[in-house]
């Protein structure tokens, strides 16, 4: 068993496979960071990235085109944003409430148009599933021959390298631009923002339009990305660890991308330990992953400093 266990972390193969998992929770925690710097907890992202996998399968598979599949989920997940961004901004509801309705409601949608679309069932078990046309590997010239590294970092799905690249795009817009400073104004003094001249309302829809569209995508990376299809309930999680990378990082991108890295390395390491049919319950390496975010919650939820104005709906003075 030793030499098994030695096999598997020298592997580049299983390095590759961390990337590759830690990529979807990336680019739903790049996209919740920047709705939580406006001041609008991203529970909901798990409903945002459920409906990302289902709007990417059913585009791919009526475009017969991958890129087709990427606009579907990029729409899909946007469109549960809104419905999340009037809940908390516009009428002003419970955020973490709102989040939960969001996802349970994603849940029996997405659920739905499986049924429809890709199954036929019969006294409700699926007969049929069909195959979408899905995302390939593609090998950066040059990058992509160095030695262990290029098969690890750059012979990936196209989604891996947006999720890798946003780490640094989104800390440049977050802390070099104006863009950036009206988010993070709003989510830590948006009366002051207010009062000054930035649309608080216009600011955090649109934080959480790019959460949907990032949550969207992320989720399309499970369904036309690792699998050619869709299956219920999907996203497993997912976007509840993205959410759990974003306060282990304490809001700040290294952070986070260090966060889900961390629960990749964890998924990554379940999948494998799997396959040594050890004499452990199998049911224990399938919630490894939520163990350890469970444990990542425990240590880091009380030392977390959440932006001021986080969960706290806006109300212009006077009105």
């Amino acid at each position: 068993m030793f030499e098994q266990l030695v096999e598997i972390f020298t592997s580049v193969a299983f390095y590759a496979a961390v990337i590759r998992l830690t990529a979807p929770l990336l680019l739903a925690a790049m996209g919740g960071l920047v709705a939580e710097r406006a001041g609008i907890i991203t529970f909901g992202m798990e409903g945002m990235m459920l409906m990302g996998a289902i709007g990417g399968a059913v585009g791919s598979y009526y475009t017969g085109s991958v890129l087709g599949g990427l606009a579907f989920a990029m729409l899909a997940g946007m469109f549960l944003a809104l419905l999340y961004g009037v809940m908390c901004v516009s009428v002003g509801a419970n955020q973490v409430v709102s989040a939960v309705a969001l996802n349970l409601g994603a849940l029996g949608l997405s659920s739905t148009i499986f049924a429809l679309v890709f199954s036929n069932r019969a006294v409700g078990v699926v007969t049929e599933v069909v195959s979408v046309p899905s995302m390939q590997p593609v090998k950066i010239p040059l990058l992509g021959d160095i030695p262990i590294l290029g098969d690890i970092l750059f012979n990936q799905l196209p989604l891996v390298y947006l999720a890798l690249i946003s780490v640094p795009i989104v800390w440049f817009v977050l802390y070099r631009t104006t863009i950036g400073l009206k988010i993070r104004s709003v989510g830590e003094h948006p009366h002051a923002a207010d009062t000054v001249g930035i649309s608080v309302v216009r600011v955090r829809y649109l934080s959480v339009l790019f959460t949907g569209l990032m949550a969207g995508l992320a989720g399309a990376l499970l369904s036309i990305g690792m699998l050619n299809t869709f299956q219920e309930n999907m996203s497993a999680g997912r976007g509840f660890i993205a959410y759990t990378a974003i306060i282990f990082g304490k809001w700040e991108p290294l952070g986070i991308f260090l966060g889900t890295l961390l629960f990749g390395l964890a998924d990554a390491i379940q999948l494998r330990i799997q396959a040594l049919n050890l004499p452990i319950p199998y049911q224990f390496w399938v919630a490894f992953p939520y163990l350890v975010t469970l444990l990542a919650l425990v240590l880091f939820v009380g030392k977390a400093t959440w932006p001021a104005a986080s969960g706290q709906p806006f109300k212009r003075e006077g009105k």
